[in-house]
């Protein structure tokens, strides 16, 4: 004895795109959210004598958060560039094109201060 199903409307295309996105984002908020938490479980031991090591330490600490809110910043403009290149929308093209520059500065801001000031 077959079951018969109710056949479902077919999805038109800016359904299916839109279903596409919406997974799409919801996969990089999951991914976003897995980093941002393993980077938070880590604890560092910033125990130091020398006055100088433990602002180094401190330094360190910071530049190695920014570094993960450019990368974090660098994947959200890759998705957005790969959306637009599949929905033809220029607008948010060159959002994502800026997203990813934004993410490469900021993942890169220690090296280019390095670069600046000589040391």
């Amino acid at each position: 004895m077959k079951i018969i199903k109710k056949s479902q409307k077919p999805l038109n295309t800016l359904e299916r795109q839109k279903k596409i996105e919406r997974r799409a984002k919801r996969a990089y908020a999951l991914f976003a959210c897995l980093v941002l938490s393993m980077a938070v479980m880590i604890v560092p031991a910033f125990a130091a004598d020398d006055p100088l090591q433990i602002v180094e330490n401190l330094s360190e600490f910071i530049f190695s958060l920014i570094r993960a809110i450019g990368l974090i910043l660098l994947g959200f403009g890759i998705l957005q560039l790969g959306l637009s290149l599949k929905s033809h929308d220029p607008s948010q093209r060159a959002n994502g094109m800026l997203t990813i520059a934004g993410g490469i500065v900021i993942t890169f801001t220690r090296e280019i201060l390095t670069l600046i000031t000589g040391g």
